[in-house]
């Protein structure tokens, strides 16, 4: 590494609008501290670029602490770059080497259509969500937590389902670009709580059903979900969702019967 820090050579997907043809990119990045993150690499790389007169890159970002979800790229291949369970935003340059190359790359998926150059419509996940991952409650007081008896087992296998931040990276790394991992976090961490049991079954008829619509792909258990995931979110969840959407399936064959019996 030279004294004024990492030298590297970045290629990047650029592509101006939805139906535009993309093509990859090279920018060299140079004197790049190993303690910025990933994403003020690339906030310095745009500053040259806007100060040359040139459009900067466009890549999503907001809370730039790994909560939100919206900084996911591919990083030579792989969704969120090489660090497990680590977000782009929170990934750091002291993991590449100098004169190395990085292709950055977003997410590939059908469902995720490319809105600019690495920022992709990850709405279909909001529509699955919509589908749904809620609760049908009365507003008003919460009741106190010591007031619903939760088994500790149910408790943290909701909680780590609940750590899904929607990132699509589950997508990403899914040879099939299937939602699966994500939909089924939702359904899980619902349905281990006593809140989430009067609409489980339901809401997994209605998630699993809405993200088929959306075009993702079906999952054969490949497991480079759980490996991308930057929650560290098990397939486990994905054999709930199953479960869930086969009684959810016999449940509905049974109301027709009786309705047609009637």
């Amino acid at each position: 590494m030279s004294a004024g820090g990492l030298n590297l050579t970045l290629h990047v997907w650029r592509q101006s609008g939805p139906e535009k043809v993309g093509k990859i990119v090279d920018y060299a990045a140079k004197g790049i501290s190993p303690e910025m993150s990933f994403l003020e690499m690339l906030d310095t790389v745009n500053e040259g670029l806007i100060t040359s007169g040139q459009d900067p890159i466009a890549f999503d970002h907001d809370c730039r602490e790994g909560i939100c979800g919206s900084c996911g790229v591919m990083i030579n291949g792989a969704a969120h770059g090489p660090m497990k369970q680590t977000t782009a935003c929170q990934l750091h340059l002291r993991h590449f080497k100098d004169g190395e190359t990085i292709v950055i790359e977003p997410w590939r998926a059908r469902a995720f259509p490319i809105i600019k150059d690495l920022v992709v419509d990850r709405g279909a996940l909001d529509r699955i969500i919509q589908a749904g991952g809620f609760i049908s409650a009365p507003t008003g007081t919460p009741q106190d937590a010591n007031s619903l008896p939760i088994s500790k087992q149910d408790a943290d296998e909701a909680m780590d389902s609940a750590a899904c931040i929607g990132c699509g990276a589950c997508v990403a790394a899914c040879p099939n670009a299937s939602a699966s991992l994500f939909t089924a976090a939702k359904i899980t961490h619902l349905g281990h709580l006593p809140q989430g049991q009067p609409e489980r079954y339901r809401r997994a008829l209605k998630m699993v059903t809405q993200m088929d619509l959306e075009g993702f792909g079906g999952c054969t258990l490949f497991g480079e979900c759980q490996e991308a995931c930057p929650k560290g979110i098990s397939i486990d969840t994905i054999v709930q969702m199953n479960r869930d959407f086969i009684v959810a399936t016999a449940n509905e064959r049974e109301e027709k019967a009786e309705m047609g019996a009637g």
